[in-house]
């Protein structure tokens, strides 16, 4: 004779388990997409930038041309708790899709290009990627006039400069 004993405790991991599976088999038969990006900035693509060329090349897809390699470059640690100036900036990003407090206490590198012109300011202008594991995980366009502007870089996409 065989006794076999099983506890409630046992009963519901497996059901749990079990419902889990079921509902991640579902949605990945049903072909929705449950882990898309919710970036703002539609058929942007914000992963493969390894070498300067893969930089340049993101930045022009928006319309904007760069007078060539980045003019800096610095590696840091996102912070782990934002001050008022870094959440402001995670504001921007959220604008378009993106969210830097998920890189807290990462490694990133911040690299610096200046733009060839831009339409309507006639200062400095450049263009930031912060870039964490060869994927911009924030990008802005701003004047290099502490008094000037600061921008989301994808709501530039294809205006005319």
């Amino acid at each position: 004779m065989f006794i076999f004993s099983i506890r409630a405790s046992t009963v519901r991991f497996f059901a749990v388990l079990a419902i889990t599976f079921a509902v991640l088999l579902g949605l990945i038969l049903s072909g929705n997409t449950v882990f898309a990006s919710s970036d703002a900035s539609g058929d942007v693509n914000f992963s493969g930038v390894k070498t300067e060329d893969d930089r340049v090349a993101f930045i022009e897809q928006f319309g904007i041309r760069v007078k060539g390699a980045a003019t800096e470059s610095e590696s840091f640690v996102m912070p782990e708790n934002f001050d008022r100036v870094m959440q402001g900036y995670n504001e921007i990003q959220k604008a378009q899709g993106l969210d830097i407090s998920k890189y807290a206490k990462k490694k990133v590198t911040r690299y610096t290009y200046e733009l060839d012109g831009y339409e309507g300011y006639d200062g400095e202008v450049l263009v930031n990627l912060l870039v964490y594991r060869n994927r911009v995980i924030a990008c802005d366009i701003s004047s290099a006039d502490p008094e000037g502007f600061i921008k989301p870089l994808t709501l530039e996409l294809k205006k005319s400069v």
